[in-house]
């Protein structure tokens, strides 16, 4: 029998365009064409503005010679043109490649030749890396300096400033839907510490949805001020650029992630939203009062990652800010899961609140389905908090795959579910918690010991600035905790202090064997860099074995 729903029904121009978050920014300055769009230093642009300079960028841009599906690389710092980056290029049907401004020449010149750039967007505060990375590739792309008044060292090296490459292009562009909503939109590459980094290929689609599933997640108001104190270059800045545009909010853009200017720009232009990872709160609830300035306001502060420590989310919201933790890889357009806060867990202890807080949490609304299973055979765990797994998502804001790489494309959605290679429980009321990357889980004895676990107590130390925790060789137990700790500014401890602490706080098992005290490496992007703390973990067990 036919199905009557499915006769003469068809999609048409009328009743169907593709996704794009492209949509976001036309809407937004058709109907608050005058609201403030971005701030930075002196620089203010309404949304008016704004939009007619992504599309002289798109239409520059075009002119060029640049065509539909070509890459567009930026080595950007959180400033306006990084913003304006976000649509222009994707309005002329281009590829937007954002660069970690971290890494060095070698990392840059193979992203550049991997991902085919054919033209570079750079500030000059990036002039040496850029130069040594041009000067190490075959195909070099068309550089455009980016001249931020807010930063006068460094030099320019491309062949053309970038006010000067947008006089070129035509105010009114006629920008066009992506054909399809599954054309590419973004390349963001992995960080490649174990080998040559992977070119996660976004689309259309996720890139609208996901910026949409931030605003539902966060319950964002209208016309939010938003502080840039998470990279743009961090998958695409978790989709905010999108978020803001679909909100008529403010981009303050911030070109150093500091507490002092942090706390101006609170201060000064009523912040309301910000991201960041659980070191850039830890740094703000750690600020000395010289660099802090008050304000009368709540302030929504998002985080992600390994799950911050509760003392710190203690810490934050003792101080005027709400913290909402979400989770996510840069595989999933960066957070799709959150730890949705639920109305009858007000009345707990501020202690227990921060705990259920450091949960990942529930899918985005724009996730199709999460899950915590066996890795092998994808069956799931029991919802006990207990049963570790390996953690898979499945939805529209999934990656379209790995750029030139099939086989990881492959193995990474092996099942029909994408594999996080992230460890954790899944607990009673449907909440996952991650306890670890599976490289980080130490087995000591034979068991399992979490390093967040540890990490956590870590924190609620008092002398204790920052942790990390790392699995070191041991001849009797295999592996053993191994703890490396910063202090705060002042204070003194010892390693037989904390092994106290330790002991008091969890099982002794669990107890660090080891603690270097110093400052920790960390990525561009706040996190702590385990592979590094690994390998002098390593070091320190085999200097002691010899």
């Amino acid at each position: 029998m036919t199905n009557p729903f499915e006769t003469n029904l068809d999609r048409n121009a009328a009743n169907f365009q593709p996704l794009t978050p492209l949509s976001f920014i036309e809407r937004t300055a058709a109907t608050y064409p005058e609201k403030t769009a971005v701030i930075h230093g002196s620089i203010y642009r309404s949304w008016k503005e704004t939009y007619v300079r992504c599309r002289k960028l798109a239409s520059a841009l075009e002119r060029h010679g640049l065509k539909a599906g070509d890459t567009v690389a930026a080595m950007l710092p959180n400033v306006p043109a990084m913003v304006e980056a976000h649509f222009g290029i994707s309005m002329m049907g281009g590829v937007l490649n954002a660069l970690n401004i971290r890494l060095d020449a070698d990392a840059i010149a193979f992203i550049l030749e991997h991902g085919e750039a054919k033209l570079l967007l750079t500030d000059r505060e990036f002039s040496g890396t850029i130069k040594r990375a041009i000067a190490k590739i075959k195909n070099k792309p068309f550089v455009i300096d980016v001249d931020d008044p807010t930063f006068s060292d460094g030099e320019m090296v491309g062949e053309i400033e970038y006010e000067e490459f947008l006089l070129g292009g035509d105010p009114n562009y006629a920008w066009s839907w992506p054909e399809d909503e599954w054309d590419a939109c973004s390349l963001n590459y992995t960080s490649g510490t174990t080998g040559n980094p992977k070119g996660v290929v976004y689309h259309h689609r996720g890139g609208f949805l996901n910026a949409i599933g931030n605003a539902l997640v966060w319950a964002m108001p209208p016309h939010p001020v938003y502080l840039w104190t998470l990279p743009m270059f961090h998958c695409n800045g978790w989709c905010f650029p999108w978020t803001v545009a679909a909100m008529a909010g403010t981009n303050i853009c911030l070109r150093r992630v500091e507490a002092a200017p942090i706390f101006d720009a609170i201060s000064e232009h009523r912040v309301t939203h910000f991201c960041g990872a659980p070191i850039v709160l830890n740094m703000i609830a750690n600020a000395p009062d010289s660099e802090r300035k008050p304000f009368d306001h709540t302030v929504e502060a998002m985080t992600a990652g390994a799950a911050p420590p509760a003392a710190v989310i203690e810490a934050m919201e003792t101080q005027g800010f709400n913290v909402t933790h979400v989770y996510g890889l840069t595989e999933t357009y960066g957070p799709s899961v959150v730890s949705a806060w639920k109305d009858e867990w007000n009345d707990s202890p501020i202690a227990d609140r921060a705990a259920l807080k450091a949960r990942q949490g529930v899918r985005y609304h724009v996730l199709e389905a999460l899950m915590v299973a066996d890795p092998e055979t994808l069956e799931p765990v029991p919802k006990d908090g207990s049963t570790m797994g390996e953690i898979f998502f499945r939805g529209n804001d999934v990656m379209k795959g790995y750029l030139k790489n099939p086989g990881a494309t492959d193995e990474a959605f092996s099942g029909g579910w994408f594999h996080s290679g992230d460890l954790g429980v899944w607990h009673e009321d449907g909440y996952v918690e991650l306890k670890d990357r599976s490289k980080d889980i130490i087995i000591s004895g034979g068991e399992n010991i979490s390093s967040i676990e540890v990490e956590g107590i870590l924190y609620k130390h008092p002398q204790v600035l920052e942790a990390a925790v790392a699995a070191r060789p041991d001849r009797k137990w295999g592996e053993s905790p191994c703890a490396f700790i910063t202090l705060k500014d002042g204070e003194e401890s010892s390693e037989e202090a904390i092994f106290e602490f330790c002991r008091q706080n969890m099982a002794r098992f669990k107890v660090p064997r080891t603690v270097v005290f110093g400052p920790l490496p960390k990525t561009s992007t706040g996190k702590i860099q385990k592979f590094i703390l690994r390998e002098r973990a390593k070091e320190l067990g085999e200097r002691e074995e010899g």
